[in-house]
């Protein structure tokens, strides 16, 4: 098969050729003072990664993430504090509080019925509830509370958790859920472990979840 026979066949959908798994790994942060960022994100707890000597790039990974930032002299053309990133959250008054005893000025709002509303989202709806700050060139970081994913974003055969504070976060709003559920049973359910694991897996999928 020629190069253009399957550039044809992918721009239809149809191709012989193996999907290859492309993974987000880094987004470069264009910066005018490297030293500052460096102590900025380090303040942040996010992780400093070796890289190869002599690269002149330095990387941060925040924590539970896949992906990391890039930032180093000339490392690209963009205007320092141009940068918008985003980052997901399970817990949206956390993340502020553990940003704030940082040193870092937070600004917490909803999407309300007539557009941003101070505060998070008072039924704590996944998606709605919005935090952001910026770095001291003024990039700009949105961070957005998700707990229950839209449906087909998340494959439904798998689940995982970024760190132990996503798990536990999960498991409270199981255990809040399940309460519910017993009320409505109208009694103790002995099958406790399974529902929990079937309403995480659930929440996380974007499936329906049990009642």
């Amino acid at each position: 098969m020629s190069t253009n026979e399957i550039r044809t066949n992918q721009a239809s959908g149809n191709t012989d050729v193996a999907p290859v798994d492309m993974k987000l790994e880094v987004l470069a942060i264009p910066v005018t003072d490297v030293d500052r960022a460096t102590e900025f994100y380090t303040r942040l707890g996010w992780r400093q990664d070796v890289t190869p000597p002599g690269s002149g790039v330095v990387q941060f990974t925040p924590p539970g993430s896949g992906a990391s930032i890039h930032f180093g002299a000339d490392l690209t053309t963009a205007e320092p504090g141009s940068a918008r990133s985003f980052l997901i959250v399970s817990d949206i008054e956390a993340a502020r509080d553990q940003l704030v005893a940082a040193g870092v000025e937070v600004s917490v709002f909803h999407r309300g019925t007539d557009g941003p509303a101070d505060g998070p989202d008072p039924d704590r709806r996944s998606y709605f509830s919005l935090a952001s700050f910026g770095d001291p060139d003024g990039n700009a970081w949105l961070l957005q509370e998700v707990t229950t994913r839209l449906p087909g974003r998340i494959d439904t055969a798998a689940t995982t958790f970024g760190s132990a504070r996503d798990l536990a976060t999960a498991l409270r709003r199981a255990a809040t859920a399940h309460g519910r559920h017993e009320e409505r049973a109208g009694g103790a359910d002995l099958n406790w472990p399974d529902w929990y694991a079937e309403y995480m897996a659930a929440e996380q999928s974007g499936a329906e979840l049990p009642t």
